[in-house]
């Protein structure tokens, strides 16, 4: 719990519901109600451990926050996300009440920690120490299953250790949402690339295979296209963008548009996790990303 003044809103308010919710208390110390209510808050901010943060302040000496927020009565709270107020409540509601209302907003203990497993995770790869990369993004997987972006780079990760029969099996409970979630469909086209490799035998002499049956028709595009995912089943990422564009600057509309969603896929595979920055910025676009993207959209677009 924090107490707020004009000076210290922008940071204790504005800037940390950037990164999780904050529950604004409007009060006054000749109040009776807000004299039952701030208990209750309080101890809901110690109980909920960090899922949301307290701040209050004192509308009679506070009254330019007051009239910005345009309070009527008190005790008011407002619970602001992302710089912004998205609901409230006033009254000295009962605690029940209050837990009904913040678990509206507030993520659950298995969201949050999920979510801190990630940060560690990312950290970690950082640092180049896929071990405890892998064992953060399992156990933020296995606390909040239904954590995607977790489960994306776990499984990405698993891809790129070669660890293929165990990135299937984590796989598994999200594969029906592949074809609707552009993250999920992107590890799909990776693992269906694994497997065609793998079903047609393409071994260390597949590119020269490939390459012979280009040379002789550069619109073989099955050819091409078997290159392709060959490329990424090698973990050649640029190589392979190189080879689809080369079926989208022929027919763009191929097998359904096969060379631009599997172009895509590869984008959304290599793109990094976005570096912090400070707020109000922009985090920078990977420059291989950004190159390949104007790429696409040029052939796309012509």
């Amino acid at each position: 719990m924090i107490d707020i003044t004009v000076e210290n809103f922008e940071t204790e308010v504005i800037a940390a519901s950037m990164n999780v919710p904050v529950l604004v208390d409007f009060w006054a110390p000749w109040c009776g109600p807000c004299k039952s209510l701030g208990p209750v808050l309080e101890k809901l901010e110690t109980e909920y451990a960090g899922r949301f943060k307290l701040a209050k302040i004192d509308s009679d000496q506070e009254q330019q926050l007051a009239a910005m927020f345009g309070i009527r009565s008190i005790p008011t709270c407002v619970l602001l996300m992302n710089g912004q107020p998205v609901d409230g409540f006033t009254g000295a509601l009962p605690e029940g009440k209050v837990r009904e209302f913040l678990d509206k907003h507030v993520p659950s203990a298995e969201e949050a920690q999920a979510e801190a497993e990630e940060e560690l995770a990312q950290d970690a790869l950082a640092e180049g120490d896929t071990d405890t990369a892998l064992e953060k993004l399992q156990h933020a997987v296995a606390t909040d299953p239904a954590n995607d972006e977790a489960r994306f780079d776990y499984v990405k990760l698993l891809l790129q250790l070669g660890r293929e029969d165990d990135a299937k099996v984590a796989f598994a409970p999200v594969i029906a949402k592949a074809a609707g979630a552009r993250k999920l469909g992107a590890l799909k086209a990776w693992m269906d690339a694994l497997d065609f490799v793998a079903v047609n035998a393409h071994g260390a002499g597949a590119e020269a295979d490939f390459d012979a049956k280009i040379a002789a028709n550069k619109r073989d595009f099955e050819a091409r296209f078997g290159r392709a995912r060959w490329l990424m089943a090698q973990q050649r990422w640029q190589d392979a963008m190189d080879e689809l564009l080369e079926i989208l600057m022929r027919d763009k509309g191929w097998s359904e548009e096969a060379a631009r969603k599997t172009f895509v896929a590869i984008l959304e595979i290599i793109e990094p996790p976005k570096v912090k920055v400070a707020d109000g910025q922009i985090p920078p676009e990977d420059p291989l990303v950004a190159t390949y993207r104007r790429r696409l959209s040029a052939v796309v677009l012509s």
